[in-house]
């Protein structure tokens, strides 16, 4: 399946490749993420925004696709490239990408990259990258016929992970998801079927706007400089809605920014109190609330040393996890993580969960939440928590809380998302939440 980019002229384009070169190198080499390597790119930010969004297309699409990028270049080479022209490899895959997924002229993918290789320090490989990237336009449809998108794609401690937990098909389900650009959506303040209707957008059973994949820089979108949304996956807007009817409420909101489910519950007629140790990323969500003029208290604090003035009466903890349910729209984080990050996620989710436990008035309603796909870091949790105390309850998640996505809620009655939800429709993350109650003393 080929995407269709809003090309850039010859020099633009040229300009938006070098600066995706340097962004793929940037995370596959120097393990940045996708959006800090970007912000490190002072010739990204000089480009004209339909330029960036190009570079920026170049780049997923190598971290969605580069297993089988790598494959399909090691058919085109009589040995492997030497670890020292690492460069030559890169420009490869920026190449190969552009030949078998998008629908860039072939004479373009193969001419530019080509060119590229002068600017970046590898000249006397242009040979190389021409033969190369020839042979893979002359052979794209027998190697793609030949490859497994779904498993090449997916690192193989997660595909194995997957196929444990969910089986194989729904593994391979979820993995086809991440090889397409997701679509965007957003939660409105108010009125969503007259913003429905201005944006063009699709309203989601769960009551998100969905627009199409490609729908360009959200700023320049109407209404958001008003403050009228902010942009927030369809599955992102389910943990905070299991909190009931909140207006009126007060609410703890932990581990709260950058605030995209603060804002849900300030909108919604909470009084919140969002906590983060992080006073930088507080100071981002401040700035969001700001635009949706929305209010909020904050505290930066490490929670398992943090008291709120009394007991919480309601609790939402989107606790910091591997993000692996994400991929869709962060596919940097399928090459960052590693199988040992799991349990080292997992004994901080141990601790804030034991804290804001701690931190509930009887009575009182906990929402658990992550977004990964890994049950270590979503119900064993849970788990370990509830043997741990005998005051605390699971109350199952109703399908009519979540838009009626009856096949979202497990056996346990947690909520369990996962990519290939909706998936006729774009797809959602991958959440993890389960709801507590503390029975009265």
């Amino acid at each position: 399946m080929t995407q269709s980019p809003d090309t850039p002229n010859r020099s633009a384009g040229r300009e938006s490749r070098r600066a995706a070169f340097e962004w793929i190198r940037r995370i596959l080499r120097q393990g940045e993420t996708l959006e800090d390597a970007g912000a490190a790119i002072p010739r990204l930010r000089d480009l004209q925004p339909r330029d960036r969004a190009f570079a920026r297309l170049l780049t997923t699409t190598v971290l969605r696709r580069v297993g089988q990028l790598d494959n399909a270049i090691a058919r085109c080479l009589d040995r492997p490239l030497k670890g020292k022209l690492n460069a030559v490899q890169d420009l490869l895959r920026l190449g190969a990408a552009q030949v078998l997924f998008l629908d860039v002229p072939a004479h373009a993918a193969v001419g530019e990259t080509v060119a590229l290789a002068t600017g970046v320090r590898v000249g006397p490989h242009q040979g190389l990258l021409n033969a190369v990237l020839r042979r893979l336009v002359r052979e794209r449809e027998a190697i793609l016929a030949d490859q497994d998108a779904e498993r090449r794609n997916t690192p193989r401690w997660l595909w194995q992970a997957w196929c444990e937990t969910y089986g194989e098909e729904t593994a391979r389900a979820i993995a086809a998801q991440h090889l397409q650009e997701p679509p965007l959506d957003i939660s409105v303040k108010a009125d969503r079927e007259a913003w429905a209707e201005r944006l063009e957008a699709e309203i989601l059973p769960t009551g998100t706007l969905r627009l199409p994949p490609g729908s360009g820089d959200v700023r320049r979108l109407p209404g958001y400089g008003d403050g009228a949304w902010w942009v927030q996956d369809a599955a992102a807007a389910l943990p905070a809605r299991l909190l009931g009817d909140v207006s009126g409420r007060h609410i703890l909101d932990l581990c709260a920014a950058p605030g995209g489910k603060t804002a849900q519950l300030a909108a919604a007629g909470a009084t919140v109190l969002a906590v983060d140790r992080s006073k930088q990323r507080l100071q981002q969500l401040g700035e969001n609330l700001n635009r949706l003029s929305l209010a909020a208290a904050t505290v930066a604090a490490d929670l398992t040393e943090w008291t709120p003035p009394q007991p919480a009466e309601a609790i939402l903890l989107d606790a910091p996890c591997t993000a692996t349910g994400t991929l869709r729209r962060h596919p940097d984080i399928a090459r960052l993580k590693r199988p040992e990050d799991v349990p080292s996620m997992a004994a901080v989710q141990r601790d804030l969960l034991a804290a804001a436990a701690q931190m509930l008035a009887p009575g009182g309603t906990l929402v658990y939440a992550v977004c990964s796909l890994q049950p270590a870091e979503g119900s064993e949790q849970v788990d370990v928590l509830l043997q741990s105390r005998n005051d605390l309850e699971r109350v199952p998640v109703r399908p009519e809380e979540i838009g009626g996505l009856s096949e979202a809620i497990t056996p346990a009655g947690d909520l369990r998302t996962l990519p290939c939800h909706l998936g006729e429709r774009g797809g959602m993350d991958g959440f993890y939440a389960c709801r507590l109650h503390k029975r009265e003393s």
